[in-house]
């Protein structure tokens, strides 16, 4: 098990409809991150500069980040579209984070 880590940017002012829409996450999504190995997954915000901050245990090689090519996926990515940073693909633009430490 793997722990990784990156950020996210939303556009100024949408943290509530980013918050409800995760809040109604849908299940199917949950189940193809689940059955690709993502687990323990959190995501963290930054009020004074709008970033996201994710944070994911993955059983495999690849993030949650790297389910693309899921149809739900990429109906998620273009749902989000409007309210955060994206790819021409409408996948998010995302920073990998360096580990530096970690206390278990």
């Amino acid at each position: 098990m793997e722990k990784i880590a990156f950020k996210m940017k939303l556009l100024p002012g949408v943290k509530a409809e980013y918050r409800k829409r995760h809040d109604e996450i849908w299940p199917e999504l949950i189940e193809l991150l689940k059955s690709k190995g993502v687990s323990d997954y959190s995501i963290f915000f930054d009020e004074e500069s709008d970033t996201l901050f994710g944070v994911q245990k993955t059983a495999g090689t690849g993030s949650s980040q790297d389910l693309g090519t899921a149809s739900i996926m990429q109906q998620w990515w273009k749902y989000m579209s409007d309210i955060m940073y994206t790819n021409p693909d409408y996948s998010p633009v995302t920073t990998p984070l360096e580990k530096l430490f970690e206390m278990e």
